[in-house]
């Protein structure tokens, strides 16, 4: 399930590709109109900050804005800033590897097995994916 903090993340960085490029937006602003508790948004808005996908500039006018563009921000970079592993297991993950507590044997294991197609699946859509497509796809409501 996709957590808070990914849907409030998507949710701010798609507010911020639709800004001029590097106008400074405030977080409460962003805050009211994706509809995002603001201090929840504050630590998201920091981690994406220090992972290189945000600048901000202090002070009067200041704010957060996209410090690269939103056809070179990658979706499966963008989750694991936000949530951290993809893979749903720790054992099947690649940045993330854990061996499970409770399996003898993952080459055997079930669900192992399919939770490597999962893993694979996921990224191959998340790896082509870019913010530019997240805002292109967006439904347009007929006014």
């Amino acid at each position: 399930m996709l957590t808070k903090r990914a849907k409030y993340g998507l949710k701010a960085m798609k507010y911020l590709a639709g800004q001029p490029v590097g106008v400074p937006v405030l977080i409460s602003e962003i805050s009211e109109n994706e509809n995002i508790p603001f201090k929840f948004l504050q630590g998201i808005l920091l981690s994406l900050k220090k992972y290189g996908f945000l600048d901000s500039k202090k002070g009067k006018g200041g704010g957060y804005f996209l410090k690269m563009s939103a056809e070179d921000i990658n979706m499966a970079s963008l989750f694991r800033i936000l949530d951290g592993p993809i893979a749903l297991v720790p054992c099947v993950s690649l940045n993330y590897y854990e061996k499970c507590d409770d399996c003898p044997d993952e080459y055997t294991c079930c669900v192992n097995r399919l939770m490597v197609q999962v893993r694979d699946q996921t990224l191959k859509l998340l790896e082509n994916e870019t913010l530019a497509d997240l805002i292109k796809s967006q439904k347009k409501f007929p006014e």
